[in-house]
């Protein structure tokens, strides 16, 4: 199947995307002087922006490719929970899959970005200079309670799902008992699972249809440093043995990502795809973008090159944006024609 067949059947393909919903807030201001109160550099605010993270941003990524998004997590009982849904609501997200529990907040992460060049201290700092991150959440797992919730809600979607998206982001939310909940459940419908998973839980996705870590998260699962392609294909293998997969993807930043897949006779094929962009703003939720594609096409029947070249094309797309970004299918459909005039 080539990549525009693959596209033309992403659309309406129905996934449900488990996981921690995040609200990203980013603050962008000029610093052009020193505190006088301590030597420490005077920001002053311009902007402020508020948008999806985390599971949230899976979930409006698959949906601004043509997908249909249900998005099953958990907020807080306060602004920042409002804010999220008032978001995903005006993007047209439903949130009836979001439980509120009072005791934790709404994970939250501030950015604050020094937008001017200036110069203070004898440090320069350039356009776009990320100052800090503020995170507030709790990374306590969820009760048992509303751990049933939530897998009851992924039940009832799954007669008319096409695929799942864990998107693990080590909040809480995603457990082992809900992975092999939503597992057991899953089973019988033969539906693609792909999971983008963090430290915690990476050995628990054993059996799902494959994962989407970044090299470090690579790395960090087999505690071995990868330095060489060699070392990434020797940390790959191991992944895809002891998780049992069809299928690898790790997302290499600025190298693009390499797909590793167990074929029949159980030996493991391995290709490296180059990035595809030019000019890289902001990797934030590029992670994102990637596992939203990768799935949707796994979703559309495309085999897993299929799904690793679409991907790694949407991916290059959302590194060029600020913040996290989506992907539309008109930009979608253009690198595919560009890669495509290329070749």
């Amino acid at each position: 199947m080539n990549l525009k067949a693959v596209f033309e059947q992403l659309q309406g393909k129905r996934v449900v995307i488990i996981g921690d919903v995040i609200l990203d807030t980013y603050i962008w201001g000029d610093v052009k002087r020193i505190s006088p109160e301590a030597p420490v550099p005077v920001f002053e605010t311009t902007t402020e922006k508020t948008g999806c993270g985390g599971a949230a941003n899976v979930a409006r990524n698959v949906a601004s490719l043509g997908g249909n998004a249900t998005l099953i997590g958990v907020i807080g009982s306060d602004r920042e929970g409002e804010k999220l849904v008032q978001i995903l609501t005006e993007v047209d997200l439903v949130t009836t899959g979001i439980h509120i529990d009072p005791r934790r907040p709404t994970s939250t992460k501030t950015r604050v970005i020094a937008r001017a060049a200036t110069n203070f201290a004898d440090r320069e700092m350039d356009s776009g200079h990320h100052l800090l991150r503020i995170d507030r959440e709790s990374k306590q797992d969820i009760s048992p309670q509303i751990r049933e919730h939530l897998l009851d809600t992924v039940v009832s979607q799954l007669p008319t799902s096409d695929a799942i998206i864990f998107a693990d982001y080590d909040k809480g939310v995603v457990t082992d008992r809900l992975i092999k909940g939503v597992m057991k459940h899953a089973e019988s419908y033969g539906i693609p699972i792909v999971a983008d998973p963090k430290r915690n839980n990476f050995w628990h996705y054993e059996g799902v249809t494959a994962v989407t870590p970044n090299h470090k998260e690579a790395s960090t699962a087999v505690h071995e440093e990868i330095i060489d392609v060699s070392d990434l294909v020797a940390v790959g293998e191991k992944i895809l043995n002891q998780l049992s997969l069809r299928a690898l993807l790790i997302t290499r930043d600025a190298k693009g990502m390499s797909l590793f897949q167990r074929n029949v006779d159980r030996t493991v094929k391995i290709e490296h795809l180059p990035p595809n962009s030019n000019i890289v703003t902001d990797v934030t939720g590029a992670g994102d973008t990637v596992v939203a594609a990768f799935t949707l096409a796994l979703a559309a029947d495309a085999e897993f090159r299929s799904a690793a070249m679409l991907s790694n094309l949407a991916g290059g797309i959302a590194v060029g944006k600020m913040g996290c970004a989506t992907v539309t299918p008109k930009e979608l459909m253009r690198a595919i024609e560009t890669a495509v005039s290329v070749r």
